[in-house]
C-alpha cells in the first residue's frame, strides 16, 4: 500500500471518530455509574435507607451492624464490579482492534478458561492459595489459553478469519472448560472454584480492591497509551506498516495489557463472559472507530453494566443470589449469535 493510500485511509478514519459523541458518552456514563455505584450499595438482601449509607461512610461505627455491611461488604462489592467490568470491556476493545475479529473477546477466545483452568489447578496442588498466587496462575492460564485458541484456530483450512478464530476459542473453551472440571471432581474441589466457573462479586473484599487497583492503574494506562497504535492496526498490517508502527511490539504490549486485565478480572470474580464483546461494540456505534475516544468510554460503560448485571443477580431472585455471569450471558449470547451470522455471510 502505498504512502498517500495510507494516509488517505487514515484520514477516513479520523472523520469517522466523534470526539464529541466521545465526550458526552463519557460524562453520560460517568454519572449513570455513579447512581448505579449507590443503588448497588443500597439494595440487597438487607434493606439499608440512604441515611444510613451515609453515616456508614463518613461516621462509620463497627458495632452497627448495617455499617458493616456497607462497609466490609457492599462498597468494595460495587467498587469490584466497576473495576472488573471496565478491565473486561477495554480487553474486548483492544483484542477486536488489533485482530480486526468484531468477534473477539476474552470468554470467547480462551483467555477466560484457561484463566479458570489455572486457578482450578492451583486450588487442587495448593493447601493455602493466596490472592496474589491466584491472580499470576489466572495470567499464565490466559496466555496458555489465547495461545492454544490462535494455534487450532492456524491449522484451519483456508487460514485464520474471524469466524474461524471464534470457532476455534469456542470449541477450545468448552474442551479446557471440561478439563477444569473434572480435576475439580477428581481432587473434591469443586465446592472451591464453582464460585470461579459461575463468575460472581459475592467474596469481594477490601483485599481484592487493593489487588485490583495496581492493575487498573498499569492496564488501563498502557491501554491507554497504545489507543493510537489499536486504531492503526485496526485498519491493517499494511496500513500500520506504512505509517511506521513497529507492529511486534505493539502486538505484545496489547497482549500483556489483555492478559494483566482478563487475569485479575477471573482472579477475583471468575469466569464473566460477553461484557468484552457487547461493550466495544456499542461504544463504536457511539463514538466512532478512534481507539484513543473507544478504549476509555469502554471501560466507563463496562463498569456501568456490570455494576447494573451485578445488582440485577441480587434481586432478581431475592433473597438468593443469581451468578451475574448469567445476567451477561442473557445479553451476550444474542449479540454473540448476531454478530456470528453477519461475519458468516461476510465470508460467504
Amino acid at each position: 500500500m502505498g504512502r498517500e493510500s495510507t494516509e488517505t485511509t487514515l484520514e477516513k478514519t479520523k472523520a469517522r471518530s466523534k470526539p464529541l459523541s466521545a465526550v458526552l458518552v463519557m460524562f453520560g456514563g460517568l454519572l449513570l455509574l455513579g447512581i448505579a455505584l449507590v443503588l448497588s450499595i443500597l439494595y440487597g438482601a438487607a434493606q439499608i435507607d440512604l441515611q444510613t449509607v451515609r453515616q456508614a461512610i463518613f461516621q462509620f461505627d463497627s458495632s452497627v451492624t448495617e455499617h458493616q455491611i456497607i462497609h466490609d461488604i457492599r462498597i468494595p462489592r460495587a467498587l469490584g464490579a466497576a473495576l472488573v467490568g471496565s478491565f473486561l470491556a477495554v480487553s474486548g476493545a483492544i483484542m477486536q482492534g488489533m485482530t480486526r475479529n468484531p468477534l473477539a473477546e476474552p470468554s470467547i477466545m480462551g483467555v477466560m478458561d484457561g484463566a479458570a483452568l489455572a486457578i482450578a489447578i492451583m486450588f487442587a496442588f495448593s493447601a493455602s492459595v493466596s490472592g496474589t498466587s491466584l491472580m499470576f496462575a489466572a495470567f499464565i492460564g490466559a496466555g496458555a489459553g489465547a495461545a492454544f485458541v490462535f494455534m487450532i484456530g492456524s491449522l484451519a483450512r483456508g487460514g485464520l478469519s474471524p469466524a474461524k478464530l471464534a470457532l476455534a476459542g469456542v470449541t477450545v473453551g468448552a474442551f479446557l472448560s471440561a478439563i477444569s472440571s473434572g480435576i475439580a471432581i477428581y481432587f473434591n474441589v469443586s465446592q472451591d472454584i464453582s464460585f470461579w466457573f459461575a463468575g460472581g462479586l459475592a467474596g469481594m473484599s477490601w483485599a481484592n480492591i487493593r489487588l485490583l487497583i495496581p492493575v487498573a492503574i498499569v492496564g488501563l494506562l498502557l491501554a491507554l497509551f497504545l489507543s493510537r497504535s489499536v486504531t492503526v492496526m485496526s485498519l491493517g498490517e499494511d496500513v500500520a506498516k506504512g505509517l511506521g508502527q513497529r507492529i511486534f511490539i505493539i502486538k505484545v504490549l496489547g497482549v500483556i495489557v489483555v492478559l494483566l486485565l482478563t487475569g485479575a478480572g477471573v482472579a477475583v470474580a471468575g469466569a464473566i463472559g460477553f461484557i468484552g464483546l457487547v461493550i466495544p461494540h456499542i461504544t463504536r456505534g457511539l463514538v466512532g472507530v478512534d481507539y484513543r475516544f473507544i478504549i476509555p468510554c469502554s471501560a466507563v460503560l463496562g463498569a456501568l453494566l456490570l455494576v447494573m448485571a451485578d445488582l440485577a443477580s441480587r434481586l432478581v431472585n431475592a433473597p438468593f443470589e443469581t451468578p451475574v455471569g448469567a445476567m451477561t450471558a442473557l445479553i451476550g449470547v444474542p449479540f454473540f449469535l448476531y454478530l456470528a451470522r453477519r461475519e458468516g455471510r461476510g465470508l460467504k
